[in-house]
């Protein structure tokens, strides 16, 4: 019996010397990155020689809430095909630079979110601006839209006619439709372009990308300085008042 429970007891012990010297199980993937509980989706590994549950999570690798543009912005096509008076291939570049701008998320998607806007800088957005004033005589741009917008009181049906992006139907009562994409819009500059005619943006499905873009900090201030100039304007050359019209009596005898 004595004998029976010492060869039992020396086969155990050869049994866990050859595993402590067995070789190790290969790690997972150095891409497949785990942390500890909480996250949004999770797994559970249990030990068989245990009771204990031990749980992780994987870490997602982008997240869609911050864009990320890792390498520099180049507008040098877009100088380009404006340089060059090509403006549909340069409203179809400013889209794209939009979208690069807006983040991964808008990349992904193919069409930017209003509220991606606000993840574009100022610098990049200024920068697309002025090549469209430079190459246009200032009569495109997002600025110009701007101004455009604010004087039509911020009405979008009033400013799409006026930039020519809506057409009058041959009705008996005046009404409007948007023009078909591309050919009822004006890739030319010439005298009866109308002003702000481009750049583009999308309104069919509402006008909140627009007003972000317009309402961007990027066009701030300058705005402000033209609406100065209006108001000063009105002040000097504004109708005088009534009693400027009639000498003042003369009482005395």
């Amino acid at each position: 019996m004595t004998t029976h429970s010492l060869a039992s007891l020396h086969h155990q012990y050869s049994f866990l010397k050859r595993l402590s010297n067995s070789e190790s199980i290969p790690l997972p993937p150095s891409s497949l990155f785990l942390h500890p509980y909480p996250s949004s989706s999770s797994f559970s590994t249990t030990n068989t020689t245990s009771s204990t549950t031990t749980t992780f999570s994987l870490s997602p690798t982008t997240s869609s809430s911050t864009p990320t543009t890792s390498n520099p912005i180049s507008f040098d096509t877009l100088k380009h095909h404006l340089s060059t008076q090509n403006f549909f291939q340069a409203d179809e570049e400013t889209r794209r630079l939009l979208i690069v701008l807006a983040g991964e998320a808008a990349q992904k998607r193919r069409y930017v979110f209003f509220s991606e806007v606000q993840f574009i800088s100022e610098a990049d957005l200024k920068a697309i601006d002025e090549l469209w004033k430079q190459y246009s005589n200032n009569k495109f741009g997002y600025s110009v839209q701007k101004r455009l917008w604010q004087k039509a009181n911020k009405d979008f049906t009033k400013f799409f006619i006026k930039v020519g992006w809506m057409k009058k139907l041959d009705t008996e009562i005046e009404q409007y439709n948007y023009r078909a994409f591309p050919n009822e819009f004006t890739w030319e500059l010439n005298d009866e372009t109308p002003e702000g005619h481009l750049p583009l943006t999308n309104a069919l499905r509402g006008t909140q990308l627009l007003n972000s873009i317009l309402s961007h900090p990027a066009f701030e201030g300058e705005e402000d300085e033209k609406e100065a100039e209006v108001k000063g304007s009105l002040r000097d050359n504004g109708p005088k008042p009534l009693s400027s019209l009639f000498p003042k009596p003369d009482y005395s005898f």
